[in-house]
């Protein structure tokens, strides 16, 4: 009788694992979970200890009803007591419908990729230690968005249209962080924003809506590679605006005349912002009024810092699109260049044609991001699941329409004396340039009232330019430079 219940008892225990290995790795996800696990790296040369939380937290509707799950990675330096005064930072990447892959295993958290120093894929791939982690100043979590990286809608009746969309995204999300900073008890601290392309997009309205709906302020917002957040560009403005950056681009490629490329790049840069400002702008705004004159000078100084051919302009009447760019700066090689970053080549069927065929650097990048992530969550955070990692989800139709996110950051900004805004670009980015980041910060705030607390960061390297070993030390040091300075002295009021 006794071997009996003790047979009876392995069996049922046998059991109980095999269901919950079998829970642990269904391809639902579940609406909430956390997985612990302890860990130290090394940053500026001393060692941070830090505790690794991946998990999901619920999307709740009006009536409470779980109807979507949001998986997240939660880092917190494990040797600190006294959380009130240590920064919170929450990262979002963009898309829309990208997980928070990027940044949080190529940036700022404590894993970065094994790839080389200008950011190629190498083989074997694989993750190591982050040395320029900003976690030895903040902690960090990192959001995945409604069908990106595990998140999900769980609720097979749920509505897509309530979280697809430019306000609809930002909305849900308060809600979310509202949640998480009360389950960790981290009201308290000070809290950060970052967000990467369309990210920026996301957390400029977030700083708004956590100040009206959540009555949660924050201590400082970071663009990475920001979008044009609403702020209107059109006509002329387009036109000339994307001068600088292929100016950046042709200078890499050494496509410029000889007495530009001996130049530093921004001594060059310099020179094409102002000509742009002072010079592209006005003409192409007289239109038809300008003169044969005027037109041919503005092509010729159009060529000379796009590297691109006169006759390809005159035929383009000063208009050159981006697309058109990136297929045609490198043709006489046989090359292309990428979007997101022009330092990548690509190969086309032909060399004829208006665009190329697919996006090199976003290649590059999926061939060493998607087998690092997929190995990082369930051999070293131990989260195991058979969902499929989203890298990019399915989010369309996105709602564009209502985007007001600059002008949602200004008016945040405005409310708060304690918020700070800064902005990082990559001069190489051809998607988000990085004039057009400035001319955000220009446009934004006309007044000028707020540029104080307004920077501005750019790095030799594209969208991502952090994968460049040089640019990772900077840019993590900026941020690091950037939360530290915008904390106010104990006892500081926050007031005009």
């Amino acid at each position: 009788m006794k071997n009996t219940k003790l047979w009876t008892t392995a069996v049922l225990l046998l059991l109980s694992v095999f269901a919950f290995a079998q829970s642990e790795r269904s391809r639902q996800i579940p609406v909430e979970s956390a997985v612990v696990t302890q860990h130290e790296v090394t940053i500026k040369g001393k060692k941070v200890p830090y505790k690794a939380t991946a998990g999901t937290q619920p999307v709740w509707d009006n009536s409470g009803k779980p109807v979507a799950t949001l998986f997240y990675t939660f880092y917190e330096r494990s040797d600190v007591n006294n959380r009130d005064k240590r920064p919170l930072v929450i990262s979002f990447n963009g898309g829309p419908g990208s997980a928070s892959v990027w940044m949080h295993i190529a940036y700022t958290g404590p894993k970065i990729l094994k790839i080389d120093d200008e950011g190629y894929p190498v083989m074997p791939y694989g993750i190591k230690d982050n040395p320029h982690s900003i976690l030895d100043v903040a902690d960090i979590v990192f959001v995945n968005p409604v069908n990106t990286g595990y998140s999900r809608i769980v609720d097979p009746e749920a509505d897509r249209r309530q979280f697809f969309g430019v306000n609809q995204d930002i909305r849900y999300l308060a809600e979310w962080i509202n949640t998480f900073v009360s389950r960790n008890n981290r009201w308290n601290s000070p809290k950060y924003l970052i967000g990467e392309s369309y990210g920026t997009t996301r957390v400029s309205g977030l700083s708004l809506e956590l100040q009206n709906s959540q009555w949660m302020f924050l201590n400082g917002v970071i663009l990475v590679s920001p979008t044009e957040l609403g702020i209107e560009r059109g006509g002329p403005v387009e036109m000339a605006n994307r001068l600088p950056y292929f100016t950046a681009a042709a200078w890499y490629h050494k496509q410029l005349p000889a007495d530009l490329q001996s130049k530093d790049l921004l001594d060059v840069l310099e020179e094409s912002e102002a000509y742009t400002q002072n010079e592209l702008l006005p003409m192409l705004a007289k239109g038809w009024l300008a003169t044969d004159a005027e037109k041919n000078e503005a092509i010729r100084m159009f060529a000379r810092y796009s590297g691109l051919d006169e006759e390809v302009i005159r035929q383009h009447n000063l208009d050159v699109p981006e697309n058109f760019f990136w297929k045609d700066l490198l043709r006489h090689e046989g090359y292309t260049v990428g979007r997101l970053d022009s330092r990548y080549k690509g190969i086309d069927r032909m060399e004829a044609g208006m665009s190329p065929d697919y996006n090199s650097e976003l290649d590059s990048w999926l061939h060493s991001f998607t087998p690092a992530i997929n190995y990082y969550f369930p051999n070293v955070l131990n989260y195991k699941t058979d969902v499929k990692y989203n890298m990019f989800g399915p989010v369309n139709p996105w709602d564009r329409s209502g985007d007001r996110t600059g002008e949602n950051l200004r008016q945040a900004m405005a409310m708060n004396p304690y918020l700070h805004v800064m902005t990082q670009s990559g001069y190489y980015d051809g998607a988000t340039t990085y004039y057009n980041a400035k001319y955000n910060m220009w446009h934004m705030d006309p007044s000028g009232r707020l540029k104080d607390r307004m920077s501005f960061k750019g790095y030799r390297s594209g969208h991502m330019m952090y994968l460049r070993a040089e640019d990772l030390a900077n840019a993590n040091d900026d941020i690091r430079e950037f939360i530290l300075n915008s904390l106010p002295a104990e006892g500081t009021p926050a007031k005009y």
